[in-house]
């Protein structure tokens, strides 16, 4: 009865044959309205089924429009021609391009689907169904076709298609090795800072997504080792989550193995010519001791027991020791790490491998990808006497896009791409590494790398080292020439080198340039565009880094005497006090300069610096040239050049006219003094003549009187 059933419904839906429905790319009809309804398909685990068995799928079917979608059917239709290679895999999922017919699996009737809403339907095909099939890969489509209509209030019929495959595999399973780069990017280009770490290590968290995406799997970890460095560094001012994250990576049982610092590319090292690999400075300068001082308790002694008078036993102290700093080495090590394993870029030439390896010590296992080699398959091979390690570069890309991927529907999609393109790969071990990811999901990552497990049969890279290789050759055309890139960086790191003297710790400025240098040539930079935009940008700012001590441009100077200190100022921009010399030379031998002078000039100031100098000539104009250099010799800046006019007579014209002026007033003062003192003689004297005068006058009058007595 049901069959008559679902025959009936089929028949009655006169839309589109469904073997010659509109391919979807991944999940959705490309022919849709947008609004209308996407399917997305799996069958079997992840796409792969054994010969002769029933094939389970999964059809999802969305309604994202506003619309109910009437009930309808879905069928599940298959190619029985395999798809021949990589490229025919591209094109079937990509175009819904395929060679052969499509036959049914299966049908099943569907319900009405509520607007945004979705229907999740299971549909088994039979062993009869599917009948035999030989170890391949074969086009798959499931199709959602809604009802007829039958009146003016049924619900539009609607469509849509989504291409998928289905693998068909018999035997064992493949040996694959996954590996997981792990990396974090500062923002400032050279070594996390614990407000990152404190982030990056969040339960929420970057980092922390990579630990749990990973933990619990076969998955092997490449690890940039300034990870850990950043967080040992700061010693017990690490943050709390950093440390815990740390250990919980060293506690992983995951096989391991370091990248380069900063993710650095070797092959660009290898044809600069580099006699090894550079390596990150001492990272002293990113230390403060007083983190990694650890109080230690001193033993109480034993009481004293008297009868007499008892004292209370002494309590045990603690009692500072010396910090023990951390080297290099401890800083960037990894427990139970693998050694002599590179990954770098892709175009490695197989003149590059002997040096690669001699960069290790001389036992490289280099990691390229399978576009690079020629004629063969297989993981582990040998060429030119060199051991590497075939990336499948199909599968990988693949793996990578779903580790990537948030959306659930699309991530399987992605999964069952990269098991096909590692099916079509060929039998032997495998290896397939994700790209370079700081931002996946611990759910997209873990879903990825469960999903190869689960057709495959893990093991670690160490056992495709240690595995039979075959002969093979390197065809990888040569990429982008970095080796040009690489020594200008190098040129201007020595320039900082020597520019550093003038500091009391040169490491502050030299370490963080070498980590941004080896992050500058890290390999998931390997875009043409973006790594030369990012080196320009470095130069640019080393340029600035060079100009940011120096001789302000100084103002015309006025020399009105025959000795005076001549102002100068240092501008230095750093954050850090430099130490410079100033040396000052004259333009000609009338002026007399201090020739040296030693100046500390304070972080993001301008110095004020007086240099003592004395005229030899009377007057004339010149010029004073200024330069910096560092203590051991290196010039500093930009010399600049003051015009100089000497009137050093003005100082003896002034002194005359000073000395005119003081005797005038003297002379003035003496004049003045004779004035008063003879005008006060003839006052005085006038003074005395009227006195003189009024005796007199008496006197008659005197004399007079008695002669005048008797005539009375």
């Amino acid at each position: 009865m049901r069959g008559a059933v679902v025959f009936a419904l089929a028949s009655a839906l006169l839309i589109a044959p469904l073997t010659s429905a509109s391919p979807a790319t991944a999940a959705i009809d490309d022919e849709t309205d947008a609004t209308g309804p996407t399917v997305s398909v799996t069958a079997g685990v992840h796409g792969v089924v054994q010969p002769d068995s029933a094939v389970g799928s999964i059809i999802s079917i969305d309604n994202s429009s506003d619309d109910d979608i009437a009930a309808g059917l879905v069928s599940l239709d298959i190619d029985r021609t395999p798809l021949a290679d990589s490229a025919a895999l591209s094109a079937w999922l990509d175009a819904g391009a395929s060679a052969g017919e499509f036959s049914s699996l299966g049908i099943e009737l569907t319900e009405q689907i509520p607007a945004s809403e979705s229907l999740t339907v299971s549909l088994i095909a039979t062993p009869a169904a599917v009948g035999t099939l030989a170890d391949g890969i074969y086009p798959l489509r499931a199709t959602f076709t809604s009802g007829a209509v039958t009146d003016a209030d049924s619900p539009a019929p609607s469509t849509a298609s989504a291409d998928t495959v289905l693998i068909v595999e018999s035997g064992t399973a493949r040996q694959v090795s996954l590996v997981v780069p792990i990396t974090a990017t500062p923002e400032n280009g050279a070594l996390l800072t614990a407000d990152e770490l404190t982030a990056l290590t969040a339960p929420n968290g970057a980092l922390s997504a990579q630990l749990d995406g990973v933990a619990g799997t076969a998955a092997v970890l490449a690890i940039d080792p300034l990870i850990p460095a950043a967080i040992r560094v700061l010693g017990s001012a690490a943050p709390h989550g950093a440390v815990a994250w740390l250990e919980r990576l060293e506690d992983l049982a995951n096989e391991r193995f370091l990248l380069q610092a900063g993710d650095a590319d070797a092959t660009v090292q290898a044809r600069a010519g580099l006699a090894e690999l550079l390596q990150p400075l001492a990272f002293t300068s990113y230390i403060d001791a007083a983190d990694f001082v650890v109080p230690v308790a001193t033993a109480a002694p034993a009481p004293v027991s008297t009868t007499a008078s008892p004292t209370p036993a002494p309590t045990g102290t603690a009692e500072p020791v010396e910090p023990t700093i951390p080297t290099t080495d401890e800083l960037l090590s990894l427990p139970a790490a693998e050694t002599g394993i590179l990954w770098p870029i892709g175009d490695v030439q197989t003149a590059d491998l002997a040096v690669l390896s001699e960069f290790v010590g001389g036992d490289a296992t280099t990691i390229v990808p399978s576009t690079s080699i020629s004629g063969v398959t297989g993981a582990a091979l040998e060429i030119d006497g060199e051991r590497v390690l075939a990336l499948d570069a199909a599968s990988s890309a693949a793996l990578s896009d779903a580790a990537a991927e948030e959306d659930g529907t699309a991530r399987e999609q992605a999964i069952v791409t990269a098991i096909a393109e590692l099916s079509l790969s060929g039998s032997g071990s495998a290896l397939i590494g994700l790209e370079r990811d700081e931002h996946r999901t611990a759910d997209a990552l873990r879903d990825a790398i469960l999903a190869v497990s689960a057709v495959s049969d893990p093991v670690g890279i160490d056992a495709l080292r240690s595995a039979p290789a075959a002969s093979a050759t390197l065809t990888a055309p040569v990429g982008e020439d970095r080796t040009g890139a690489l020594h200008a960086l190098l040129d201007d790191e020595a320039r900082l080198t020597a520019f550093s003297s003038i500091l009391d710790e040169p490491l502050v400025l030299r370490a963080p340039e070498r980590l941004e240098l080896l992050r500058l040539i890290a390999v998931a930079d390997d875009d043409a565009d973006t790594f030369s935009t990012a080196v320009a940008d470095h130069r640019a700012a080393t340029v600035a880094t060079l100009d940011a001590v120096g001789v302000q441009q100084p103002s015309p100077i006025q020399l009105l005497t025959s000795a005076a200190p001549l102002p100068v100022w240092i501008r230095n921009d750093l954050p850090w006090p430099v130490n410079v010399t100033l040396t000052s030379i004259p333009s000609d031998a009338r002026l007399d300069v201090q020739p040296i002078t030693a100046v500390v000039a304070q972080p993001n100031n301008n110095e004020r610096v007086k240099v003592p100098v004395e005229a030899r000539v009377g007057s004339g104009s010149l010029n004073v040239r200024f330069s910096l250099t560092s203590p051991t010799g290196v010039h500093v800046g930009t010399d600049q050049t003051a015009s100089v006019t000497v009137r050093a007579e003005w100082e003896s014209i002034g002194l005359v006219v000073l000395g005119v002026l003081i005797g005038l007033l003297l002379v003035l003062g003496v004049i003045r003094t004779v004035v008063r003192r003879r005008r006060g003689g003839a006052d005085a004297a006038g003074s005395g003549a009227e006195t003189s005068d009024a005796a007199g006058s008496g006197a008659e009058t005197s004399d007079a009187a008695p002669e005048e007595g008797p005539n009375g």
